[in-house]
């Protein structure tokens, strides 16, 4: 249906908005949409359509008059990005030496996360954080903060767009200047849940850190209220072997088979629950991670071995939690992961895959995964996620390599994959809009 546009109206004229530009808009892990020379037509912070530049000079001839157009000529538009998995807490332990993951929580993370008690220094990284995040074009996804609640409250001060955040309970085995009391826990979480609502996420630590009493009350407190829940599962073997000698000491959990059924026995699992890495789950756990209808996140930059800054816990399966019909999504789990661009951890799961001889981790699934597949696991789908008609104009302007591109794919991997020094990664980005609104402009 063609759209007209009064010739005399120059207020309607107004409420367009045209971003000329390479576009691609992702659909599913095998298919995305590509305009070698698109307009993204946005009114009233929506979505119109998505057209040729010759066709939209001839149904919009009007409106482009109006100087409402915006032309990136070596640029690509994609989707504002979804981190499913990320510590804002620490950004400053990132790219600190990585020799295992209990090592590296004890040595680094925790002592960085310590500082965070002081309030004046919580909203100064708080306020220089989000910035950051925005500026690689990260406008969705689940954040850990720490126990603190000040901590927290700077969080969703600064935070923009659809971002979970939770502040982590530490009940055990943690140190001193982080452990709760599970009372102290439990008043924290019900506190975040009755002030933030859905934007808040139930984030116990870890089982080794948050005691079964304090998870199953949380827990139980947040399916009433239907509030996402997160947490970390099998991550490495020695984080595996530790929580199962704790648990298996603890009554009610002494015949426990596995980390998920600890969260199963908890109430830490279904369909609102994220949980980090799972890379070592055997066959019984995907079952239940199926039934219960969790959410997965790989994580692959945190993963990848210690030569390329991440921890050496291995390769996530994504074909075997497919083929168990388990969702799952990306994250870059700062400071685990070394860098926050959502294109360096799509450009970690292409290669490390790739390297193990697989050849199904294809860009387009990768932006997939970081795209549109956090927004269906949210909920939030019918409005973000993707250029759709309809949708809210959120979405990412990238530099783009000189080149004519016959695919989306060819595209993508000269975008990504072509990328000499990681450090660049967050660099890529020119421009970060929500809502049809500027958030950051390089």
């Amino acid at each position: 249906m063609r759209t007209t546009v009064a010739k005399d109206s120059r207020l309607a004229l107004r409420k367009y908005s045209f971003y000329r530009s390479k576009i691609v808009n992702p659909i599913s892990d095998t298919k995305c949409e590509y305009w070698p020379d698109g307009v993204l037509v946005v009114q009233n912070k929506k979505i119109v359509e998505i057209l040729s530049y010759s066709d939209a000079c001839s149904k919009y001839v009007e409106a482009f008059g109006n100087s409402n157009l915006h032309e990136f000529p070596q640029g690509v538009i994609v989707p504002a990005f979804f981190d499913m998995h990320f510590h804002w807490v620490q950004d400053d332990v990132r790219l600190m030496p990585k020799a295992s993951l209990l090592e590296w929580l004890e040595k680094y993370t925790f002592p960085s996360e310590a500082k965070f008690k002081n309030k004046s220094y919580a909203r100064k990284k708080a306020q220089h954080f989000f910035k950051r995040l925005v500026s690689v074009g990260t406008l969705g996804g689940a954040c850990y903060s720490s126990v603190h609640d000040h901590a927290l409250d700077e969080a969703m001060e600064a935070v923009v767009g659809d971002v979970l955040v939770g502040n982590v309970l530490m009940t055990q085995e943690s140190p001193k200047s982080l452990q709760q009391t599970a009372v102290k826990a439990i008043t924290a979480a019900k506190r975040g849940m009755k002030k933030y609502g859905n934007k808040y996420v139930l984030t116990p630590r870890f089982a080794i850190a948050t005691d079964p009493h304090t998870m199953k009350e949380t827990a139980s407190q947040a399916d009433k209220k239907k509030i996402f829940k997160q947490s970390h599962l099998s991550e490495t073997p020695g984080e595996i072997d530790f929580v199962l000698g704790q648990y298996r000491g603890m009554k009610g959990f002494e015949k426990v088979k596995s980390y998920t059924e600890i969260y199963h026995k908890t109430g830490m699992l279904g369909p609102r629950s994220l949980m980090g890495h799972a890379i070592h789950v055997g066959p019984d756990e995907l079952k239940l991670l199926k039934k219960t209808k969790t959410v997965l996140v790989h994580c692959p930059t945190s993963n990848a071995p210690i030569k390329e800054r991440g921890l050496g816990s291995g390769l996530f399966d994504f074909k075997k939690t497919e083929k168990a019909g388990v969702r799952w999504a990306l994250g870059s789990d700062i400071g685990g992961g070394p860098f926050l661009s959502m294109l360096d951890v799509m450009a970690s799961f292409v290669a490390q895959n790739r390297r193990a001889k697989d050849s199904g981790a294809t860009f387009i699934k990768a932006l997939y995964r970081a795209t549109l597949a956090g927004a269906e696991i949210l909920g939030v789908d019918k409005r973000t996620g993707s250029l759709k008609r309809g949708k809210e104009a959120n979405f990412v302007v990238l530099d783009c390599p000189k080149g004519a591109y016959k695919d989306a794919e060819g595209l993508l991997h000269a975008l990504i994959g072509q990328t000499k020094k990681r450090e660049h990664y967050d660099q890529k980005v020119r421009g970060t809009f929500w809502q049809d609104e500027a958030l950051f402009l390089r």
